[in-house]
């Protein structure tokens, strides 16, 4: 479990993030999300120690941010995540096993069915030889070495085609099953929507808004109905052999039901439109 209580960073007269709280429970997937320069990045090195707050606190697991224990319980993947390309997968990941002082045995069961969740056959063949994809999963795989209970994955599926980002959100999403506390960051929503449990959205170093996708698209979205009826209404547009008409709620869609009645005729098919993420993140950050 992850919590956080009144975080700020201050850098001189820059504040970068201002009073940010939140709560991630375990097996859950958070998403953290805003425009550049939000607080995201200054965020997320705070939540795994590599940054002092100027305020505030942060606890992994029962440890303050930054204490040993929450590190060993802690697996981070940054955006830029330099791997040493002379070195196989398999080796690279044993050095960073052996620096957390896993069990040789349990190291190598873990880093074997990492790379089998990651599709990722070449295992001893120079890092340097593979492809931006492989590499990100050879990444992840660093993440899981330690076994840890909360993982911040920043940006995990940056700059990959559509197939090894499909494989990366899908094991994020089999890691929250497996009871992972995961904190996801990425700029690409629909990776977002489709994996996240809940969201926050940052704008200029606070939380602009924060909850689930449904709560989320309650406060700040927007919902539509296009009612398809086969008589023509007093608003209605064609569209076929039907006629449609665009309300906001569902009382215009009872009352188009009872007007549609009245002209001999009823409705055939009602269609809702609701904001996307990326609706609500354009407005809420008023980008």
């Amino acid at each position: 479990m992850i919590s956080v209580r009144g975080l700020e960073k201050r850098y001189g007269d820059v504040t970068a993030v201002d009073g940010v709280s939140f709560e991630v429970d375990a097996g859950e997937v958070f998403g953290l999300v805003g425009p550049n320069g939000a607080g995201k990045t200054s965020t997320l090195k705070m939540l795994c120690g590599l940054v002092e707050p100027s305020a505030g606190d942060v606890t992994v697991n029962g440890f303050d941010a930054g204490e040993t224990e929450m590190r060993r319980s802690l697996g981070f993947l940054p955006e830029e995540s330099p791997l040493y390309d002379e070195m196989s997968p398999r080796g690279y990941l044993r050095f960073f096993a052996d620096l957390y002082d896993v069990d040789r045995e349990a190291a190598n069961e873990r880093i074997e069915a990492a790379l089998d969740r990651l599709d990722l056959d070449a295992r001893d063949r120079p890092v340097g030889d593979f492809s931006k994809g492989m590499k990100r999963k050879v990444a992840i795989a660093r993440s899981l070495v330690n076994d840890p209970d909360v993982l911040v994955y920043d940006e995990p599926a940056s700059g990959l085609d559509p197939l090894t980002t499909n494989t990366v959100v899908e094991f994020t999403r089999e890691l929250a099953d497996d009871g992972k506390t995961i904190v996801f960051s990425a700029h690409d929503l629909h990776h977002v929507e489709s994996v996240c449990d809940r969201v926050a959205i940052m704008r200029d170093g606070e939380l602009a808004a924060t909850g689930t996708l449904a709560d989320i698209r309650e406060e700040h979205g927007e919902v539509s109905y296009r009612v398809f009826t086969d008589v023509p209404l007093a608003d209605s547009e064609p569209a076929g052999d039907r006629h449609v008409t665009e309300v906001e709620s569902m009382d215009d869609v009872e009352a188009l039901r009872s007007e549609a009645s009245d002209g001999g005729g009823e409705v055939v098919d009602i269609r809702t439109d609701e904001s996307t993420l990326e609706d609500v993140f354009l407005d809420v950050t008023g980008t």
